[in-house]
């Protein structure tokens, strides 16, 4: 099924005890498609300036990504991000932001992308993301992800767009930012009042919870990698490979949202062993069975 991301694309700059990637692809759109596309086909919808110095086809190039939804915004300037990672590395430090091309309108999406079945809304603005969502005919499952500043300074806005989606993906710090509860559990069904049927609560290297309004809730470690080099685009990544597996199954009952979870700690664990997508480019979709298939026998008991 035709599964449609709307995101980011970045320039970054990250900084790391292993080192430092300077002006390195990044942002959540690409770290979303490059996951998904071992499972389903991907419409990627992002909007970057003249100065791009990336070569998205050749970084998409074997995969199945759809880059007619990429606008080349005349006078403006790509979305640049500088963050660095201490200690555990659980937590990024912004740096330095430059919004640029994000501040402005968002992209349109293109005709024939308006039958997209699967949606997911990566990280931006709240608004932005409701105008995308409302240039979609009719699609049968969409998802969306925020953070901690649209949280603080767009929370009417967002409180609508939640509204408007299935499902909600982001971390525990922004679910204990959105709801005012430490405890997760109840944070997770504060959300899941606030209009979407299901909530996906990303840990870290702890895992992630799934709790759903009809009472059925999931919890799953993290997958034990001993080689974290760079976590930038890891939640990104699990989001990614969570709607590919969906849209490939075609489905998103409990089972299903069980496996895809799965699937999305399985592309995580793979991002932050390397800068950038760079660990993503290098393997394939066996590559991620076999560790599904550990992280299957490491969780069964």
């Amino acid at each position: 099924m035709p599964l449609l991301v709307t995101g980011s694309i970045a320039i970054d700059t990250v900084r790391t005890p292993f080192g430092v990637s300077e002006n390195c692809l990044g942002g959540s759109a690409v770290y979303f498609s490059m996951a998904a596309s071992f499972f389903s086909s991907v419409r990627l919808v992002a909007v970057v300036g003249p100065d791009c110095p990336f070569d998205l086809a050749v970084t998409f190039a074997g995969k199945d990504v759809d880059l007619q939804g990429v606008e080349v915004r005349t006078g403006s300037k790509t979305f640049r991000w500088a963050g660095s990672y201490h200690g555990p590395m659980s937590e990024a430090i912004t740096d330095k932001v430059e919004l640029n091309v994000l501040a402005e309108r968002p992209p349109q999406v293109p005709a024939g992308y308006k039958d997209s079945r699967y949606v997911f809304l990566a990280n931006t603005a709240p608004a932005l993301q409701q105008e995308l969502l409302e240039q979609i005919e009719k699609p049968a499952f969409v998802a969306a992800d925020t953070m901690n500043c649209w949280i603080q300074d767009h929370l009417e806005d967002l409180k609508r767009l939640l509204q408007k989606v299935d499902a909600l993906v982001l971390n525990n710090g922004e679910a204990r930012q959105l709801t005012g509860e430490d405890n997760l559990t109840k944070a997770a069904g504060e959300i899941l009042q606030m209009g979407p049927a299901v909530v996906i609560i990303k840990k870290g290297e702890h895992g992630s919870m799934m709790c759903g309004k009809d009472g059925v809730s999931f919890i799953l470690p993290g997958f034990p990698t001993g080689r974290v080099k760079d976590p930038t685009g890891a939640g990104d990544s699990f989001a990614g490979a969570l709607m590919g597996y969906l849209a490939e199954q075609d489905r998103t009952d409990i089972e299903a949202l069980k496996t895809a979870i799965a699937y999305g700690t399985v592309a995580a664990s793979f991002t932050v062993e390397d800068f950038s997508a760079q660990r993503l480019t290098s393997i394939t979709r066996a590559v991620i069975d076999k560790r599904f298939e550990t992280l299957r026998k490491l969780t069964r008991f």
